[in-house]
């Protein structure tokens, strides 16, 4: 199969845990969208649903594909959110935010009962880093965070460049108006040291490691669908 038709597998596996009526969290990302359009036709058939999406892509999505949706102040608690992860590890920590949304994907998924992330094989590491870590930072003093930013992590023993996020020769700004440091630090065997480290820069508003938050993982691979379940 090929990677949109892996992504596919994994979102129809995702959707078979989505009861009638539930409160829904609904990621951002190109795997996620391969679930808006499942979950999407399966409301056509007259299934209940109430999302609450992490993004304006995704309302966006929705709203094309007749997707009801409510927002976290209307319903701040959730039943369930599907995500993707750009890296996740054998505990379920991911990395997210290679699509701009890891803010808005933290609280959700934060404010919800459970958390399942829907990716293919290739996001399975066994140990997070090869994807450049997102951290969304105020715009205000941008270059004294990221001096902090490379400061803490070489406290850390890491290394590796700090980049402002940039499409169309333009920063990229968030849902939140913020901007994006990708950090390419390489591997980072201790996720919490440097979660701790990063949320103790006034600058950075979130990072993209979650930590704790994924209760399952559906993967699917060219052998078929592994279910893989956070150890709590």
């Amino acid at each position: 199969m090929d990677a949109r038709q892996l992504k596919i597998e994994a979102a129809r596996a995702a959707l078979a845990h989505v009861s009638d009526g539930i409160r829904l969290g609904i990621g951002t990302g190109t795997t996620a969208e391969e679930f808006v359009r499942l979950l999407a036709a399966k409301v056509a058939t007259g299934f209940r649903v109430l999302g609450v999406a992490t993004s304006e892509r995704t309302a966006a999505l929705c709203n094309e594909l007749g997707v009801p949706l409510s927002t976290l102040d209307e319903t701040p608690q959730l039943d369930l959110t599907i995500d993707g992860a750009d890296e996740l590890d054998p505990a379920l920590t991911l990395i997210k935010g290679g699509g701009g949304a890891l803010l808005r994907e933290k609280i959700v998924a934060v404010a919800s009962a459970r958390m399942i992330v829907i990716a293919d094989q290739t996001k399975m590491v066994g140990t997070l880093g090869r994807f450049p870590l997102p951290i969304e930072v105020n715009r205000f003093g941008l270059k004294a965070t990221e001096i902090a930013i490379a400061e803490a992590a070489s406290g850390l023993g890491l290394s590796g460049a700090v980049t402002l996020r940039v499409t169309d020769r333009q920063p990229f700004v968030t849902d939140g108006g913020h901007f994006i440091l990708d950090a390419s630090f390489g591997r980072i065997p201790d996720t919490r040291a440097l979660s701790n480290a990063l949320h103790a820069i006034p600058g950075v508003v979130e990072h993209g490691l979650f930590i704790g938050l994924a209760d399952m993982a559906i993967i699917a691979g060219d052998g078929g669908i592994e279910t893989v379940h956070a150890a709590r």
